[in-house]
C-alpha cells in the first residue's frame, strides 16, 4: 500500500485483465463491432467497480469504521464485477481461456458440475453466510491476508453464481432462457436472508464496528442497520434487472429459432 486506500497490486490486476482482454482481440484479428465494442464497456466497468470498491475512500471507510460501507464494498465485488466481466467477455475468448485452464474431461466434468444451478448457488451462499458470521468477519478485518481471502471467496463465487445466467461459454455454457429465470428467483434469498439477520438484529454483530463507529462519533447499531438495507435492497433489485433483460432477450430470440 503506498497512500491511504490506494492498493497498487489492484491496479495491477486489472491492467493484467485488461491487456489480456485487448490482447486476445488484437491476435484474433478483424475489426471489433458493436457488440465486442460493447462487451469491452461492459468489462471495462466490471474492473472500474472493482477498483473502486477496493481502492479510495471506500475502501478507507470500510476498514475503520463504517459497516455501511463495508457492505457497499461487498455488493460491488459480488452484484457489479462478476456481471459486468462475464458479460463483458466474448465466448470465444472466455473458451480459450477455459480450454488452458480445464486441459482435460475431469477437471471440465467438475467445472461443469460446479456451475450447475445448485452448486454454484449454494457456493455463494456458503461464503456469504461464513464471511458475515461475527467470528471470521472481525478475524478479517484483523488481518489483511484473511480480509484478501474474504475479498476473493466472495467475489470468486459470486462468479460462480452469475455463471447459470452469464456463461460465456461453449464449454461451460449457461442454462437456457426458461431456467435462467426460475434460477433467477432464488439468486438473491441467500444475500437477502443474510442482510434481513443482520438489518433485524437489536445489538451490534461485529466487536470491531462497535469500537471503531463509537470512535467516529456514529451509532454503531444504526450503522448496522443501514448496512443490512444496503444488502438487503440490492440483493432484491438486482436479479429483477437480470430476470427482465433475460425475458426480453428470450422474447428476442424466438424469431429467430422460429425463422431457423
Amino acid at each position: 500500500m503506498t497512500g491511504a486506500g490506494v492498493h497498487p497490486e489492484t491496479f495491477a490486476a486489472a491492467a493484467l485483465l485488461a491487456g489480456a482482454w485487448v490482447g486476445a482481440l488484437l491476435v484474433r484479428g478483424g475489426r471489433p463491432g458493436p457488440g465486442v465494442r460493447a462487451r469491452g464497456a461492459l468489462f471495462a466497468c466490471g474492473l472500474l467497480a472493482g477498483l473502486a470498491a477496493l481502492n479510495g475512500p471506500l475502501h478507507d471507510l470500510a476498514e475503520t469504521s463504517h459497516f455501511s460501507a463495508h457492505m457497499v464494498q461487498h455488493l460491488l465485488l459480488t452484484l457489479v464485477v462478476p456481471p459486468c466481466l462475464l458479460a463483458g467477455t466474448p465466448a470465444w475468448m472466455m473458451d480459450a481461456l477455459l480450454g488452458r485452464l480445464l486441459p482435460g474431461p475431469r477437471a471440465r466434468r467438475l467445472a461443469r458440475a460446479a456451475t450447475r444451478p445448485v452448486p454454484a448457488l449454494m457456493l455463494h451462499a456458503a461464503a456469504l453466510v461464513a464471511w458475515h458470521l461475527p467470528g471470521p468477519y472481525d478475524a478479517a478485518l484483523g488481518s489483511h491476508g484473511w480480509h484478501v481471502v474474504a475479498h476473493v471467496t466472495l467475489a470468486g463465487s459470486a462468479f460462480v453464481a452469475w455463471w447459470p445466467v452469464l456463461g460465456p461459454s461453449r464449454l461451460l455454457p449457461p442454462l437456457p432462457y426458461a431456467a435462467q429465470l426460475l434460477y433467477l428467483f432464488a439468486f438473491g434469498v441467500p444475500m437477502t436472508v443474510v442482510a434481513a439477520m443482520i438489518t433485524a438484529a437489536d445489538e451490534v454483530l461485529y466487536p470491531f464496528y462497535a469500537a471503531a463507529a463509537s470512535a467516529a462519533g456514529l451509532d454503531p447499531l444504526a450503522d448496522q442497520r443501514l448496512g443490512g438495507v444496503v444488502m438487503w435492497v440490492p440483493a432484491g433489485i438486482v436479479p429483477l434487472v437480470a430476470f427482465t433483460a433475460v425475458f426480453f432477450r428470450w422474447v428476442a430470440s424466438e424469431p429467430e429459432e422460429a425463422d431457423g
